[in-house]
């Protein structure tokens, strides 16, 4: 696994361009602390699962897979979530899919008990939300990792991240999911994918009532008290037109004990 180790410092975390939930700006403090280059990819965990055995609760529980709407939707209604048994991080999209295909993609359907016995397996842990957006942010205050606007190349440019391919939830030309991490050009600190690609998991409990938008909902009903926890940076399922929350600033909740097609996770590691 590479990692980047970072100095720490203050910096001013969240937005108030965007959505409720990522205000107010404000100054934060972090520790110097390294992380993952990139989200743990599935070649990376079948590792660890090789290696100590591990079951997920979405092997046992099923999870969530995102449907291609047949036709035109509501966006405010998400019906495109479909809670599938057997439907893991072996089966994404569920029964009939694999990941033999992709070891480099980032790997998804993996709830926090998961992604933190990776990362205790790997020496390290799961960040927290101010040192996963001090990360991100790449040493910058503009509102994407490469700048002040979405499309640097202007708005007929594209997207310098993993996101949907046109209007949501239609697909376009390059169809939608997961992509080999480090497609994209790094951030300023030299980490890949922190925006777009998969939503990832901290150690921060949400305690904003906003739900977000594209977060599926469930909870695992083997712990029904489990908190929500947050998710940093977006994933292929952002859109302009949908969910501008493909940015450093941008956090919805998740049920610490659920999977999802879009949730992933990178670790952090304290200094030696």
């Amino acid at each position: 696994m590479t990692t980047v180790t970072l100095p720490g410092g203050r910096f001013t975390m969240g937005s108030t361009a965007f959505y409720a939930e990522e205000g107010p700006c404000r100054e934060v403090e972090v520790a110097p602390f390294a992380i993952s280059s990139t989200p743990v990819t599935n070649a990376a965990f079948a590792a660890f699962v090789e290696d100590t055995g591990h079951v997920t609760r979405a092997e046992r529980l099923g999870a969530a897979v995102f449907v291609v709407p047949e036709g035109p939707v509501d966006l405010a209604d998400p019906t495109w979530w479909r809670l599938e048994p057997g439907a893991s991080w072996r089966s994404p999209e569920g029964p009939g899919s694999d990941v033999a295909a992709r070891p480099d993609h980032p790997v998804v359907q993996v709830d926090l008990r998961d992604a933190t016995a990776y990362a205790a397996w790997a020496g390290g842990r799961l960040p927290s939300e101010e040192e996963w957006e001090y990360a991100a942010r790449g040493g910058s205050a503009q509102e994407y990792p490469w700048g002040s606007q979405s499309r640097p190349d202007g708005p007929a440019g594209p997207v310098p991240a993993v996101v949907w391919d046109g209007d949501f939830p239609v697909v376009g030309p390059s169809g939608w999911g997961t992509r080999p991490v480090g497609c994209h050009p790094a951030n300023g600190f030299g980490l890949y994918d922190v925006v777009g690609q998969v939503w990832e998991w901290t150690t921060t409990p949400y305690r904003d009532r906003a739900a977000g938008c594209c977060a599926a909902a469930g909870r695992d009903p083997l712990a029904p008290a489990d908190p929500h926890r947050v998710l940093k940076g977006g994933s292929f399922l952002c859109a302009d037109n949908y969910c501008r929350r493909y940015r450093p600033a941008a956090r919805i909740p998740m049920s610490s004990g659920s999977a999802s097609a879009n949730v992933g996770f990178r670790c952090a590691f304290d200094p030696n």
